[in-house]
């Protein structure tokens, strides 16, 4: 099945490619989240229009990123979390603990942005990488403190 991603997808293209993917990947989850729409003769001569457009609005987005890159690595997130012996955390740090914090300093980052392997269950200072376009990349800096017992 031919597909026209409308968004960046990870691994797969850019905004306007026109990419063959699996009938069960392009129906389910492609085209359900808005992704991409199928590449039919008239979709693909709106196409055109959307990459000459899509250019001017990549340019526009970058120079926000880059701004925003500048504020970003200036934040330095803080959690505290509750661990047990020998500092092992109870729960995790994930990555909608991340985004919400970013939002709550003012930020608006979605949660697909943040590129986590897996969530942070220990101790110390971390620096997150946080994809803001698909040329510019900020890291935050996250620390994972120990939570003070109330007696």
């Amino acid at each position: 099945m031919e597909v026209i991603l409308k968004e960046d997808v990870e691994k797969l293209g850019h905004r306007g490619d026109v990419v063959k993917v699996a009938q069960g990947y392009g129906r389910n989850f492609l085209l359900p989240k808005k992704l991409a729409i199928e590449a039919t003769p008239a979709n693909k001569a709106v196409i055109e229009q959307m990459k000459a457009s899509a250019v001017r609005r990549s340019a526009k987005e970058k120079g926000d990123a880059q701004q925003l890159l500048t504020q970003i690595e200036q934040v330095t997130l803080t959690f505290a979390r509750k661990t047990g012996d020998g500092d092992h955390l109870f729960g995790s740090v994930t990555v909608v603990d991340i985004s919400q914090a970013l939002e709550a300093k003012g930020f608006t980052v979605e949660r697909r942005k943040v590129h986590m392997e897996e969530p942070l269950k220990t101790l110390g200072e971390f620096h997150i990488p946080v994809r803001l376009h698909r040329e510019v990349t900020a890291h935050v800096k996250v620390n994972v403190v120990k939570e003070e017992e109330q007696a």
